[in-house]
């Protein structure tokens, strides 16, 4: 018997099978994937392999068309949204009257429309582009598109009431329209987030009101003396700074029908609209994306600034003050009402502070209203 290389042939081909080729130190990736040809290398000059790098669609960062998902509905939404502003613009500055009044009506109605369908837009591109956390329309988009929608159903339903004789300027009509708001609050959020598959109503923490439910309503309403007590040196410094006069958007009615609906208004109505917007949704939304410190604050901020949208004054100087003092009395509300709904994971409890908040003021203001 001979051993491999002793007494071969010297014409004779070796199988390079049968061979074991020697060790190799320097073994590259290549070769360890099983690639026979590639030259032996380094680790110290193998060149470092760059990340595969998807490719960037164009609609998600840049103003185009290409590339989006639903180009129609971004089109419809900027030129709607562009347009209505125009009009209710000349709306406002005209000399008024029917005219004045109907091109206004019309540019809201466009700019709901387009609000509408940025909103439902963004929703679709972020959803398009994987986006963790929360893939949806942006709280402010959709707080915006509330506006427009909410100011065009009080019309629509005010003129009838107004033309059949029924008094909208006192506390009936207060109560008329912040029930159009929450109405108008909650269909968006349905159409614009539920529907859409961003959240649902119990990842928002909007749940039946059970026994559970309840115990968490008057567990919030618990904290409403201690914020009141919180907010009143804040109210004395602004007031300190800027003296002003601010109004209720409830003043006294002196009579037990006017205050009954105020307080449904106050306590109940506009509560509840407003947690499931600025809480449920907005909070939600934020926290999901930026965190809780930086949810709770957005949403606070925003809540406050919803609340002097539409303060004015005898002059720029008092509007600004009543504006600044507004602005700044909420702040603390709203960051407790922020916290409280991430910290019991329920509408139901910043629901309770809210109302009991609105309650205490409604009362102590009609118990001293001037006679």
């Amino acid at each position: 018997m001979t051993t491999p290389g002793e007494g071969s042939n010297p014409g004779e081909r070796t199988d390079p099978s049968a061979v074991e080729p020697p060790p190799d130190d320097d073994a590259t990736p290549a070769r360890l994937l099983g690639s026979s040809s590639a030259p032996a290398m380094s680790a110290a000059t193998a060149p470092s392999a760059a990340p595969a790098v998807p490719p960037t669609r164009l609609g998600a960062s840049t103003f185009t068309i290409e590339g989006r998902t639903a180009p129609a509905l971004f089109v419809v939404g900027w030129l709607a949204t562009l347009l209505g502003f125009g009009i209710v613009l000349v709306g406002v500055l005209s000399s008024g009257g029917g005219a004045g009044l109907a091109l206004v009506v019309v540019g809201l109605l466009l700019l709901s429309v387009g609000l509408i369908a940025a909103a439902g837009s963004q929703g679709i591109e972020r959803r398009a582009r994987g986006m963790a956390g929360y893939a949806g329309p942006s709280p402010l988009l959709v707080f915006a598109a509330t506006i427009p929608v909410s100011i065009v159903a009080v019309i629509a339903i005010g003129i009838p009431l107004d033309l059949a004789g029924v008094a909208l300027d006192g506390p009936f009509g207060a109560l008329l329209s912040v029930v159009v708001q929450a109405l108008v609050y909650v269909a968006l959020i349905r159409l614009l987030v539920v529907d859409a598959g961003a959240l649902d109503w119990r990842a928002m923490g909007v749940r039946v009101l059970d026994r559970v439910a309840f115990g968490e309503l008057l567990g919030g309403a618990l904290w409403a003396i201690p914020v009141i007590v919180a907010t009143i040196p804040v109210s004395a410094l602004l007031l300190d700074v800027f003296p002003v006069t601010p109004e209720s958007p409830l003043p006294p009615t002196g009579e037990a029908v006017g205050f009954a609906l105020s307080l449904l208004a106050g306590a109940l109505v506009a509560p509840f609209g407003e947690e499931i917007l600025f809480r449920a949704f907005a909070t939600t939304a934020w926290v999901r994306g930026v965190g809780v410190r930086q949810g709770v604050l957005r949403a606070a901020l925003v809540f406050a600034f919803a609340h002097v949208l539409t303060i004015s004054g005898s002059s720029a100087g008092d509007a600004f003050g009543l504006a600044v003092v507004g602005f700044g009395t909420r702040v603390p509300i709203a960051l407790a009402l922020g916290w409280l709904f991430v910290r019991r994971g329920t509408v139901w409890a910043s629901f309770g502070l809210h109302a009991a908040f609105n309650a205490v003021l409604l009362i102590i203001a009609e118990a001293y209203r001037p006679i």
